[in-house]
């Protein structure tokens, strides 16, 4: 998996998304959503918005901002804003997940649907999770994890380097990822049909060398641009 390889697999997919991802893996992102508790005044990330499926879901007084590293998924997600008058959405912005250009502790919750298996590296992804969310904000994973059935574990093995063509990597461990990152796990369950998807819940109290950016504030992006990659909504 390499960026070139998702923008590629994604510019494919971009406008049947809806038609193959939606309905099917629509409980997983109302089950994370419900499982979030958005309050009022918040501010809410959703790295891998795609089309923008779940931004419907949030409540209308959070201030919600989505990123997403296809510009052809993004295109269908600021459409969906415009179209359905989505208040809550406070900004949308082409950005590459491993590299976000928001400032430290922007965020009071960060949630990626269906996308780390889909990054180069989602150790990394995690960690610019954890950065752009406050001390003891909290971050939210859904996704395929590798099964713990072995002969399911087999096929997803055989089947992983396919990966690069079908868009996201079938052998995605969790136990290797929360090793990896440490992530101070709240909760885990299982989402969708058969259960084959797990949502993950964590709490960021993962103590983190600070980082400098040219992003001041979430706040001062509202108005302007996030590197000039947020879009007017």
């Amino acid at each position: 998996m390499n960026i070139e390889t998702i923008k590629r697999t994604y510019r494919r997919y971009a406008h049947d998304y809806d038609r193959y991802f939606g309905a099917v893996l629509q409980q997983g992102r109302q089950a994370v959503i419900e499982c979030m508790h958005c309050r009022g005044g918040e501010r809410i990330l959703e790295v891998g918005v795609g089309t923008g499926l779940s931004l419907p879901m949030y409540p209308s007084d959070c201030q919600v901002y989505g990123i997403d590293i296809s510009p052809e998924m993004l295109a269908l997600a600021h459409a969906r804003v415009e179209r359905e008058g989505l208040v809550q959405v406070a900004g949308l912005a082409r950005m590459d997940g491993e590299r976000m250009a928001f400032a430290n502790d922007s965020f009071d919750k960060v949630v990626a649907m269906y996308v780390v298996s889909v990054v180069p590296d989602p150790a990394r992804l995690v960690d610019e999770m954890r950065r752009v969310c406050r001390p003891g904000g909290d971050l939210y994973l859904v996704n395929h994890f590798l099964s713990d059935h072995p002969l399911l574990a087999f096929l997803e093995r055989a089947i992983a380097p396919l990966s690069g063509y079908l868009g996201f990597r079938t052998d995605l461990s969790l136990k290797d990822l929360i090793a990896r990152t440490r992530l101070d796990v709240v909760d885990c369950a299982r989402v969708n049909a058969y259960g084959f998807w797990t949502l993950v819940h964590a709490r960021n109290d993962k103590p983190r060398v600070r980082v400098e950016t040219t992003v001041q504030s979430v706040p001062s992006a509202e108005a302007a641009t996030v590197e000039q990659r947020i879009l007017d909504v």
